[in-house]
């Protein structure tokens, strides 16, 4: 489904992301780990484009776009990808003036320019499927926020993406709200939806990723099925993160 060959990133003299490539299976949940500044969140933002790389490809479905060094990315390169993806974000980032409903009908209409109805519909049922429905007329600020994230989710989830980018989704969440979207996205793991998300929640990538990459210092170290990632990581550097993860899990 995805495929990202070569990765580089840079800010300045910072070398963020060094020659990544990650392949994320169609109907799977990829989680990305690692500690804060392993490029992790910066490699989910390549691959709609919201960060532009240097070098490498990236290929989702049938799309494909190549990044060199003085090359251009056109337009219409960048509006094929994101039409693949849906993206939900750490802090949510709704639109405060728009209702929760209007908010998940606001890129069907604006973006796709589907007739209001149908908006409304698909709205309707998004918000019934991460249990929102009765929160439909309610105004960001009013929700909680595991309430706001999973309209976000169905915001996301409006437009039929191939593939879910979520970036820490649940680090803004103390842990009760927090359980909520677990669940939500442990559900559209179930049904089959293809995830690829960034994260620090140990236990959100155990409960429902079923392959992990872990990045440090813009590389990858170890990547692999969640069970063998999890349960015997081979890297040193691998065991300590993991290590380190569950007993702040312990803790909390």
């Amino acid at each position: 489904m995805i495929a990202l060959t070569g990765i580089d990133k840079t800010f300045g003299d910072n070398h963020v992301l060094k020659s990544v490539s990650v392949a994320v299976p169609e109907g799977g949940v990829t989680a990305l780990i690692g500690p804060s500044g392993s490029g992790k969140s910066t490699l989910l933002r390549c691959v709609n484009l919201l960060e532009i790389p240097q070098a490498g490809e990236v290929r989702i479905d049938d799309v494909k776009v190549t990044f060199a060094p003085g090359t251009r990315v056109e337009r219409q390169q960048v509006q094929a990808l994101r039409r693949k993806t849906g993206m939900v974000f750490q802090n949510f980032q709704l639109f405060p003036h728009l209702t929760a409903i209007e908010n998940v009908m606001e890129g069907l209409l604006v973006v796709l320019k589907w007739p209001r109805e149908k908006a409304h519909a698909r709205a309707l049922e998004l918000l019934d499927k991460v249990g929102m429905r009765e929160k439909a007329d309610a105004w960001p600020s009013s929700l909680s926020g595991g309430q706001q994230q999973r309209v976000a989710i169905a915001r996301a989830l409006a437009p039929a993406p191939k593939v879910l980018l979520c970036d820490e989704p649940t680090s803004a969440l103390d842990p009760q709200l927090a359980g909520e979207v677990v669940e939500v996205l442990a559900q559209l793991a179930r049904e089959g939806t293809t995830m690829l998300m960034a994260t620090h929640d140990l236990r959100l990538a155990a409960s429902i990723a079923s392959n992990v990459v872990f990045l440090q210092d813009g590389e990858v170290v170890e990547a692999g099925p969640a069970a063998d990632v999890f349960g015997a990581p081979r890297d040193p550097r691998t065991q300590r993160f993991i290590s380190s993860l569950t007993a702040q899990a312990t803790l909390s």
